[in-house]
């Protein structure tokens, strides 16, 4: 090309020369929100596995996340803006407001209308609620809060409000929506004085060892308790055969509709939980813990912060490092790749198996995962020897569990009883009976995801594989019990519904099964057979549980109560 003539610039603009960019192309750096969003991360690391913290200080101090805060916090972190705008977008609990949006009001109040509230009344309240608190609160749906045994149950900000009525909630509003720490019975100075951090210290000191740990538990049958069933010793042992570092990731994303169980134990007795939780750590030899635990549990949150940290200082866990991780409104996040994902902070997408994550888990890393209630029995298993255990049963099974019983009895919560138990059992011996009025008609023995069954089956031992031939199973031990009041097929549209709006949308059976699915149930009249292939298609083709679990509510219905499927469809 002959620099000095260059090529003429004819009338339709063809060869010109374009000028450099002053910016680089997408959206730009508002100067104004950098120094806010730098100074809210202060001397934080910027790694890519804070990105949902971080996303939470944003949330927390301006009560949504602007375009312009999303832009700063990539900038700030050298992340491209799409990677955290979609782990924003992903997270039910992240308000993303783009250009030319408005806002949402100062305070939000979230409705749970998942089952136990829904029998509670909880749509009345999402009915009454907007007249009641003005053009200055917004109110939504949420999913289940995880206090079904306080049903209904309403969200005020960060802070819960049990048995709710249009009048406490508007009171909560009028005040600081804040959670504030919890207090636990038995905080680290008294759990200590009852002899509390005595097997972890004899671990430390080398007066115990690892297989010692390990047989322990394995002779109990102590399992995990967040759904799988998973021997606790054998989980040990395989994490263990893998080559170093290894890792390990506490699961406190009971999301399950239905279950509270995590919560109760936090609550009640959180270094019990802790001191489990290091000794698993130690047994493995796992040199970073993670805990995941919801974002509707605020003032747990707190009030593990404060309570780690004593553990730190005194020295009981210089064997590992301990990570508190907040989750945002994600049920799947409770599968244990989901929540591994979110640990990194991604979005909490199911990971394809093999291998599997006591391989390859969380930073790539051989990865013990464990629920809290495992965890919490670790002490007593060990101090008080197997047979403590498993001398405990009924029906040839050994051990206790926990359930959570919630719906129409008169004394729901937290029931231990032994493993073996009935639904019949839990409900006379455990809860008080039926609510008053009310005739036993059916009940969920796993929460959302294992199955309805009727009355008339409530003498099956509820335990690990007793229910898988009808259809159903005990999963987290959530147990719903139904009456004469509640129309079957409400119960299950509110299930399935509750699954499309939680499936991740990663792949297509489960995406489009629950939503397609949902659709029909609520049309009707239902079509058994169209529901039952659509149902195969999506136990048989999605990518985790929870799409190969959402159809069992569904398949309840059509095989314990036909007579009910003529019957139009009813409400609470």
């Amino acid at each position: 090309m002959n620099i000095q003539n260059p090529p003429p610039v004819h009338a339709n603009g063809a060869g010109r020369r374009k000028k450099p960019r002053r910016t680089p192309k997408g959206r730009q750096v508002d100067t104004l929100a950098l120094e806010q969003v730098s100074d809210l991360l202060g001397d934080r690391p910027r790694r890519r596995d804070l990105l949902i913290e971080h996303l939470h200080l944003i949330q927390d101090k301006f009560g949504h996340l602007s375009a312009a805060h999303l832009t700063a916090l990539a900038q700030e972190m050298r992340l491209a803006q799409t990677e955290v705008y979609e782990v924003a977008t992903f997270y039910a609990h992240f308000d993303v407001v783009k250009e030319g949006q408005v806002k949402p009001p100062p305070v939000t109040v979230r409705v749970c209308d998942s089952l136990s509230c829904a029998m509670a009344g909880s749509e009345h309240l999402l009915a009454d609620l907007p007249a009641k608190l003005g053009d200055g609160v917004r109110v939504v749906r949420a999913p289940c809060m995880g206090a079904c045994d306080h049903a209904p149950v309403c969200a005020v900000g960060h802070v819960q409000v049990n048995r709710a009525t249009a009048e406490n909630v508007a009171a909560k509003t009028r005040l600081n929506p804040h959670a504030h720490a919890a207090k636990p019975p038995l905080d680290f100075e008294h759990y200590v004085a009852a002899m509390g951090y005595r097997v972890l210290g004899e671990a430390l000191a080398g007066q115990r060892t690892r297989d010692d740990l390990v047989k322990i538990v394995s002779d109990a049958g102590l399992r995990g308790l967040g759904g799988a069933g998973f021997p606790t010793g054998r989980k040990w042992s395989l994490v263990r055969a893998e080559k170093g570092p290894r890792v390990m990731a506490v699961n406190g994303d009971e999301g399950e509709p239905g279950t509270f169980k995590d919560r109760h134990y936090l609550l009640q007795d959180p270094h019990r939980f802790l001191e489990g939780m290091l000794v698993a750590a130690w047994v493995v030899e796992a040199t970073d813990i993670y805990i995941y635990l919801r974002d509707e549990y605020p003032e747990i949150r707190l009030m593990l912060t404060e309570e780690i940290a004593k553990v730190e200082q005194s020295g009981l866990s210089r064997h590992t490092r301990i990570h508190l991780r907040r989750g945002a409104g994600a049920y799947i996040c409770g599968e244990e790749s989901s929540m591994i994902e979110s640990i990194e902070g991604k979005r909490g997408l199911p990971r394809h198996r093999p291998p599997y994550v006591a391989q390859n888990g969380i930073f790539g890393l051989p990865t013990l995962v464990q629920n809290v209630e495992t965890l919490f029995w670790i002490r007593d298993v060990v101090e008080k020897g197997p047979s403590w255990f498993t001398d405990q049963g009924r029906r040839e099974r050994k051990g206790f569990r926990s359930f959570s019983v919630s719906g129409r009895v008169k004394n729901p919560g937290v029931k231990i009883a032994p493993a073996g138990v009935t639904v019949r059992e839990l409900i006379e011996e455990f809860s008080g009976g039926m609510q008053d009025g009310h005739t036993f008609k059916g009940y969920l023995p796993g929460g959302a995801s294992g199955g309805i069954l009727p009355a008339a089956m409530g003498d099956i031992p509820l335990d690990f594989g007793t229910l898988e031939q009808y259809g159903c199973f005990v999963g987290s031990h959530a147990v719903v019990i139904l009456s004469d009041s509640d129309d079957m097929k409400a119960v299950a549209l509110n299930l399935m519904k509750f699954f499309e709006d939680e499936s991740c949308g990663q792949c297509t059976p489960c995406r489009v099964g629950t939503e397609k699915a949902a659709v029909l149930m609520a049309q009707g009249p239902w079509d058994p057979k169209l529901l039952t292939e659509l149902s195969a298609l999506m136990r048989d083709a999605s990518i985790c549980g929870l799409g190969q679990a959402a159809p069992n509510p569904l398949t309840s219905v059509l095989k314990y109560f036909p007579d009910e499927l003529s019957k139009p469809l009813g409400s609470w």
